[in-house]
């Protein structure tokens, strides 16, 4: 779950280094890293299971699959460099990544959340309701956006509420508390607290869906330089996608591994992917990003982003960072791209011979 926090310091500003086009060049070892989310259980089943170097081998390298328990963390290191690739949402890869001046392509659109995400009020049933009141939140993650989202739907604004920036690991206490009538979060601690009294879900993901989107990204010169790295990432991940839906034995154990080390059982792990739309067939994903959407859901994250002062160090326009889609269009700069949604891999997994 701490796949929502978004860092609100980019790498630049932190001072670490950002690494070049310059650097990227041919090799055979590749390091990739990731962090707890339903939908990213997979990375480490498949290092766990042995299918990523079966799909390394395959493709003459090593890649070596990393858990970094820090979401943020995670992000950061593959800004400095090092690791190739990472997981992360859509909103944080164009906010840290790409607004820190590291070329970025979304290798893997591997779901999006519909329904994971939510604004719950207390003893109130509508989201008009929210107006006037002190809202808890993990400030600047993608549950600030989803609040956002949700006061657009209603003729609302943030100027009608006041945001109280409090850590997912004390917003279900908080919302126990007598002083706490609202809160945006995500699960598991949206089933924790719409169990409580008094507690009703007024908005979630699944009223904006393919906003939130969990992407495996990597290096843009890293992936030019080192297609095979692109292969063997794809090859393993749809691997595992196959035995998620393959309603066998072997299926079920590894979905019952991904909820042990996510930190649930198998009930709980189908519960969260219950509410989150996985892309377990390529081509469905390829078809997600060939999409009109796309573009339009990420006009509404930069616009976010830069509104509240985190579209890179010192962006002065929301045009600053480019981004680029299958299509050949351009959001932002299109001298200075920073993040490409490129379906090609995922299209190529489409089309392989089982």
């Amino acid at each position: 779950m701490l796949r929502k926090l978004a860092a609100i310091i980019l790498a630049a500003s932190l001072g670490l280094p950002i690494v070049s086009s310059a650097d990227a060049a041919p090799k055979k070892d590749f390091k990739i890293c990731w962090s707890i989310y339903v939908g990213w259980m997979p990375w480490g089943y498949l290092s766990d299971s042995g299918i990523m170097k079966k799909w390394a081998d395959k493709n003459g390298i090593n890649v070596e699959i990393s858990r970094i328990n820090d979401y943020v963390e995670s992000i950061n290191q593959y800004t400095a460099g090092g690791f190739d690739g990472c997981s992360m949402t859509n909103m944080d890869a164009l906010s840290i990544p790409a607004g820190g001046g590291v070329d970025t392509t979304a290798l893997i659109i591997g779901d999006f959340s519909n329904g994971n995400d939510a604004v719950i009020l207390k003893d109130k049933t509508a989201l008009a309701d929210i107006a006037g009141q002190k809202v808890n939140l993990v400030e600047l993650s993608v549950s600030h956006y989803l609040l956002a989202r949700a006061l657009d739907t209603v003729n609302l604004a943030e100027k009608d509420i006041t945001v109280v920036n409090t850590s997912d690991a004390d917003i279900v206490a908080a919302y126990g508390t007598s002083d706490v009538t609202s809160v945006v979060t995500w699960n598991p601690l949206v089933s924790e607290i719409v169990a409580m009294p008094g507690a009703h879900k007024v908005f979630d993901s699944a009223q904006i869906p393919g906003e939130i989107i969990d992407m495996m990204v990597v290096n843009t010169e890293t992936l030019k330089d080192n297609p095979a790295l692109g292969k063997a990432l794809v090859g393993a991940w749809y691997e595992v996608m196959d035995l998620m839906t393959s309603d066998t034995p072997e299926g079920k154990a590894a979905k019952e591994e991904m909820a042990k080390a996510s930190g649930t059982d198998l009930a709980g792990f189908d519960a969260q992917l219950a509410s989150t739309a996985m892309f377990y067939d390529p081509a469905k994903a390829v078809e997600f990003t060939n999409g009109a959407e796309l573009p339009k859901t990420m006009d509404l994250v930069r616009n976010f982003l830069f509104s509240h002062g985190i579209l890179g160090t010192n962006a002065t326009s929301v045009d600053v960072v480019g981004m680029s889609f299958p299509n050949g269009s351009t959001l932002g700069d299109a001298n200075n791209v920073k993040l490409r949604f490129d379906p090609a891999f995922m299209a190529e997994a489409a089309t392989a011979t089982p």
